[in-house]
């Protein structure tokens, strides 16, 4: 049990040992924690200012959100890459091919023992055609009879439809006529299919994103005791997303956002909002559990938990901004997009709670005045005295610190064994679930025209600085055909001008094979050689090249995005802790508890294991994206737990206490809270697995699981068993750098400094007045 005093700077009075204090005056001691104070003061004190301020910047966003055009589907492009420049030259060589414009494949199958060929089918296929080419927003209909769509056995067909504007833009009128366009060609007897991205919807998170909040809910009852201050975080948090998300969708035209720009957004703006309010909130009524008034327990929170929450918020912000170094610019937004509305949860959980804390008065009582809940404070009963959950963990891994390192170690080791497989890819009609129209589209065209049908390779030959452009498309064409796993290249489409065509190439094997990717890999050896014989570029382009160019990227991209964002946020918490090894232990554990939750991705989206738990209808390749963007946010959140576990217990190290002592300390008054913060952010995140866009559900349940391992066995079991064995040894720091580095007070010691100094001030009034 902790010595009286030892656990809160707010009530420490007596003297922080020599090697521990400050070099520098009392006056330049604070540098956060003191703005920090005032500012929780003010808001306490100016709430009607603050709270208008919070109404009013909501309204504007709504407002904002209301008169915005729909937000479409992003813009895919991979800046740098032979597949988005040879989609540029499409753009550039055949104007008004609406290179980016929704396209459909309406699949027909002939009954049973006839085929497509014969008449009454082929009419009902004819009217189909006929009845797409009126469309609106249709620019072409191929007919299948005339374009070769029609399978070597008769039994299948398709027709392309071609729009002029993106599948997010379509007007749900050209949708419709779609849909009724196959439900009347099904009427004459054939079995009628739709893929490709004309039916494309905005995702849906579903109902248990509601779940999600309602258990975040009940653990934030459970953890403050009060109805009214478990309230308090998910009302602020609430606030802070609408304020993020309808900035977003004011801002998705403008910015091309798309739709899952939001999506994200919203879900780790949900999750860090209620844990950044709920630190704030527990602070508060540990203070007021310290006898202090309102007012002043209010600034005291926000000068110590606060100051945790701003560091926390800025590692993720970090991570999320840092994804801009992979030079994909959808990536990019993503990550701006949700570290805005991190960035909003900070501020709100400085200013708008203790503004609320303002309104709540008495309703708002002090930790354990009421119940056995602590609420991250010390209560004023016997029973507080009691070794808490907590304080009994923290008193076992230190009595056994190397058993239980070495058991979360391997732990974590054997979750991550199945990241050693992973395979990346980027979603197409082959991953949807089999009760989609799109999944049965794909599965039809695979077993009438093979399975490489769905993932055509698009070889661009510009031959501008050509003698013979004729030559040099004949040569490409009959070089590609000789390759291994090619079913079939078309001739050469040219443009008007004559120095561009296109060829279209169907691969022998599915676009997410191996196979389809070496043979890309030939193909652009191929073109290399043409290049040096005749000067004249060969590309290949397509969904399935453009898949092979963004894992690449994305592969490049991983080592210098880590060490980046590692090495900033390594230097943060340099500044947080004062320490070396406390910022090493804390990335390396990251590492640690990524590479598990990779794996466990893995063995669910790609394995199938428990995919049936998971509503995983359809397993296959992981999203390109999604390791790298659940790296930073994880990063981020893991960061997160680190600041708010370890300043308690560095606070009470500075405080004078062993180091071991100080590990029981800090478990005993941040454990519960620490815990309750990441069962919120488990299921806040694992409401989204019930999303219908595949990446949101994925990324979804990799955050929950990722969370599940940092806070449960990294920095609840690993970071106490290391800074057991470290001992005094964790805190070490050059004394040229500890001269040299800012004091950000953290821990909010200056507050301390403040107490001592009015004491003796009203000690010395005392002896004046005697």
């Amino acid at each position: 049990m902790a010595p009286k005093g030892m656990g809160d700077s707010s009530s420490v009075v007596g003297l922080i040992p020599p090697a521990l204090k400050h070099p520098r005056p009392d006056r330049e001691y604070a540098l956060v924690a003191t703005f920090l104070y005032r500012l929780g003061r003010f808001s306490f004190r100016k709430r009607h200012v603050v709270a208008l301020f919070w109404v009013a910047l909501l309204a504007l966003a709504g407002a904002g959100a209301a008169g915005a055009p729909a937000a479409g589907n992003s813009s895919f492009s991979i800046p740098g890459t032979e597949a988005q420049k040879a989609f540029d030259l499409l753009d550039e060589r055949f104007p008004g091919a609406s290179a980016d414009g929704a396209t459909a494949r309406v699949v027909f199958k002939a009954p049973d023992g006839q085929k497509m060929t014969d008449p009454g089918n082929k009419a009902a296929v004819q009217e189909t055609v006929d009845e797409l080419s009126g469309g609106a927003e249709v620019t072409q209909v191929t007919d299948p009879y005339q374009g070769g769509g029609v399978s070597q056995d008769g039994s299948v067909a398709y027709a392309s439809v071609t729009y002029e504007v993106p599948g997010m833009e379509l007007e749900e009128s050209s949708r419709e006529a779609l849909k009724a366009a196959a439900e009347d060609a099904r009427d004459s007897g054939l079995t009628v299919e739709i893929g490709g991205d004309a039916l494309q919807a905005v995702p849906e998170t579903g109902s248990a994103e509601i779940i999600g909040i309602g258990v975040a809910a009940v653990v934030l009852v459970v953890t403050l005791g009060s109805l009214l201050a478990a309230g308090l975080p998910l009302l602020t948090a609430i606030v802070g997303v609408g304020i993020g998300v309808a900035t977003i969708t004011a801002l998705a035209s403008t910015l091309d956002l798309g739709s899952t720009t939001s999506i994200l957004a919203s879900m780790i703006g949900l999750a860090v909002g209620i844990d950044y309010a709920l630190f704030v909130v527990s602070r508060y009524r540990a203070e007021l559990a310290e006898g202090r008034e309102r007012e002043e327990a209010a600034g005291r929170a926000v000068g110590t938990a606060g100051s945790a929450v701003v560091f926390a918020g800025l590692t993720v912000v970090i991570a999320l901004v840092g994804l801009s170094v992979v030079n994909i610019p959808m990536l990019t937004k993503m990550g701006i997009a949700a570290a805005g509305t991190v960035a909003v949860a900070v501020l709100i959980a400085l200013t708008l709670i203790p503004a609320l804390l303002g309104y709540a008065g008495r309703r708002v009582r002090p930790a354990g005045e009421k119940s056995k809940l602590l609420g991250g404070g010390r209560a004023k009963n016997d029973k507080a005295d009691r070794p808490n959950m907590g304080t009994r963990w923290a008193s076992f891994v230190v009595r056994r610190p190397l058993a239980v390192l070495l058991l979360g170690v391997v732990g974590l080791g054997a979750a991550a064994v199945p990241a050693g497989s992973l395979e990346l890819g980027l979603p197409d009609d082959g991953s949807q679930p089999t009760s989609t129209t799109q999944r049965r589209a794909y599965d039809l065209l695979s077993e009438g025209f093979g399975p490489g049908f769905n993932g055509p390779l698009v070889v661009v030959v510009d031959a501008e600085g050509s003698d013979d452009p004729e030559a040099v498309f004949q040569q490409a064409g009959d070089e590609i055909k000789a390759l291994d796993n090619v079913v079939n290249v078309a001739p050469a489409a040219p443009n008007k001008a004559g120095d561009t065509a296109t060829i279209a190439v169907i691969p022998d094997a599915k676009p997410s094979s191996a196979a389809t990717e070496d043979l890309v890999h030939d193909i652009r050896a191929v073109g290399a050689d043409i290049k040096d014989g005749t000067g004249a570029d060969v590309l290949v382009t397509g969904a399935t090249a453009m898949n092979i160019d963004v894992s690449q990227k994305l592969n490049d991209a991983l080592v210098p995005y880590l060490v980046l964002v590692v090495g900033l946020a390594f230097l943060l918490l340099i500044v947080v802790f004062r320490s070396i090894l406390v910022p090493l232990k804390a990335a390396l554990g990251f590492l640690l508890s990524v590479l598990a939750a990779l794996g466990a991705v893995v063995a669910v989206y790609q394995w199938g294991w428990l995919s049936g738990l998971m509503g995983v209808e359809e397993t296959g390749p992981i999203m390109s994206m999604m390791p790298i963007f659940m790296v930073g946010v994880v990063f981020g959140l893991a960061m997160d737990y680190e600041v708010f576990l370890v300043t308690r217990i560095r606070e009470a190290h500075v405080h004078g206490e062993k180091p071991a002592q100080a590990v029981v300390t800090g478990f005993r008054y941040s454990a519960r809270v620490v815990t309750a913060a990441a069962i919120i952010m488990i299921a806040v995140f694992s409401g989204f697995i019930g999303s219908s866009d595949s990446m949101v559900k994925m990324i979804g349940f990799g955050l929950a699981i990722a969370v599940l391992f940092d806070a449960f066995v990294v920095r609840m079991a690993i970071v106490p068993a290391v800074l057991a064995l470290l001992g005094a040894k964790a805190w070490w720091l050059p004394k040229w750098l500890d001269r040299a580095l800012p004091n950000v007070d953290v821990e909010g010691e200056s507050l301390a400094v403040h107490d001592r100094a009015a004491d003796k001030d009203d000690e010395d009034k005392e002896l004046v007045r005697a």
